[in-house]
């Protein structure tokens, strides 16, 4: 765990945290709303690698309205940060139907599509309106 994260930025606290976030999901063009995180430990990213990590207090869950998904993120959400993409994510799960399936992959869609497609390691694909990911959302 510490090779991965040789060489990175780190920012500890709410708020110093979610702006780690907030940056570094406005840099690769991924929704703001994302990743809604509540008390922040410490958000840290390995820009030669990509590899982000964010440490909460307790699992948050949240709901977007918009399309009515329940997500579910755990203390520790890993994952490869690249344009557009979240890669080998852990700690993000989506509720399907009474299943809670490990969200592995998040995709952007090249304008002007405006969707954004969820994988899990199930198989499981869900493409949303990328606008229900918005910040606020």
């Amino acid at each position: 765990m510490a090779d991965l994260k040789a060489g990175g930025i780190v920012k500890k606290g709410q708020e110093e945290g979610l702006k780690l976030a907030i940056s570094l999901l406005e840099e690769y063009n991924l929704p703001l709303g994302l990743l809604p995180l509540a008390d922040v430990v410490e958000v840290g990213f390995v820009k030669s690698t990509g590899y982000m990590w964010i440490v909460q207090k307790k699992k948050v869950e949240h709901k977007f309205q918009m399309i009515s998904k329940l997500v579910s993120y755990d203390t520790d959400i890993t994952g490869y940060v690249e344009k557009k993409r979240i890669k080998k994510l852990k700690g993000v799960k989506a509720k399907e139907l009474m299943l809670w399936p490990p969200v592995s992959e998040i995709i952007v869609d090249e304008q002007p599509t405006g969707k954004i497609q969820f994988k899990s390691l199930a198989g499981i694909t869900k493409t949303f309106p990328a606008d229900a990911f918005a910040a606020g959302q």
